[in-house]
């Protein structure tokens, strides 16, 4: 049983930041973090939780690199972790939504990412520490879900079964613009096209569930039975994890995955088929 909504609020946190068994992890940068933090916050930036590999960015770390990534961050299998980070851009925003995808894949049940981020707590004149906390750190070991990020031979399986999901915005899944880190422009065939920067407002914080709900509906269906899988990737993993988090901690899509290597990895691959200058 979850015991932390998915969404929390700067009120809750003021109000339950006591509580011994939560954990609060800030993903900036150390420089960012050593300016100012909220008062009991661990750092351990976003670079921390995405790796380089085999060409391809933001990739998921090894199952023992990421234990002992959460254990150095104080987490133990029954904390209730808080991710925090800026809210300046659509990609930070997605950053702290793929952070709490990534400690769910490895084995953290209550999980939670701090609406309206750091930049909300400082906005409200909240208090603030420039103390670095060192954590005590743990010696974790998780049940990784191996089900939450598939490969892309995986993906090629379920073109035209599942339901696939482009993050990105309009522009690079039409493919009238060109990601920056893909080799073709356009999507992937049978794709449909639910981007991520629709989740927030331009204050930096999330839509309302109501609104979400609606958006996503409107693409992926109603259907939030494990029968019904659904896909997501985007150019390198951020937007896509983003999106994952958010149909399966928030509304309730139980069967949601991530295609890592992302349109990065599949425009690479001259055979891999693009859709371009369609809306499949």
């Amino acid at each position: 049983m979850k015991t932390i909504p998915p969404l929390v609020t700067t009120k809750w946190l003021a109000e339950n930041i006591a509580e011994p068994e939560l954990v609060v992890v800030d993903i900036r940068n150390s420089d960012e973090y050593k300016d100012g933090h909220i008062p009991g916050a661990v750092n351990a930036p976003f670079a921390s939780w995405a790796k380089a590999r085999g060409g391809l960015l933001l990739e998921l770390p090894e199952a023992d690199e990421l234990f002992d990534t959460i254990g150095a961050a104080g987490i133990k299998s029954d904390s209730r972790v808080v991710v925090v980070n800026k809210t300046d851009t659509p990609h930070t925003l997605a950053d702290a939504a793929r952070v709490a995808c990534i400690l769910i894949y490895g084995g953290v049940k209550n999980v939670a990412v701090l609406n309206g981020g750091y930049n909300k707590w400082l906005k409200e004149r909240r208090p603030v520490s420039d103390k670095t906390v060192k954590p005590k750190k743990v010696a974790y070991k998780g049940n990784i879900n191996e089900e939450m990020f598939v490969t892309k031979a995986y993906v090629e399986k379920k073109l035209g079964k599942s339901v696939i999901v482009d993050a990105r915005t309009p522009d690079e899944f039409f493919g009238i613009a060109q990601d920056l880190f893909t080799e073709r422009a356009g999507h992937i065939p049978t794709a449909t096209c639910l981007p991520a920067p629709w989740l927030w407002t331009e204050k930096g914080a999330y839509r309302s569930i109501r609104e979400i709900r609606a958006m996503a509906a409107g693409v992926v269906g109603r259907d939030r039975d494990k029968s019904k899988e659904i896909i997501l990737y985007c150019g390198v993993g951020g937007f896509a994890g983003a999106w994952c988090f958010v149909l399966r901690e928030i509304l309730g899509y139980t069967n949601t995955k991530v295609y890592d290597g992302a349109a990065q990895e599949w425009t690479a691959d001259p055979k891999a088929p693009v859709s371009r200058y369609r809306w499949d």
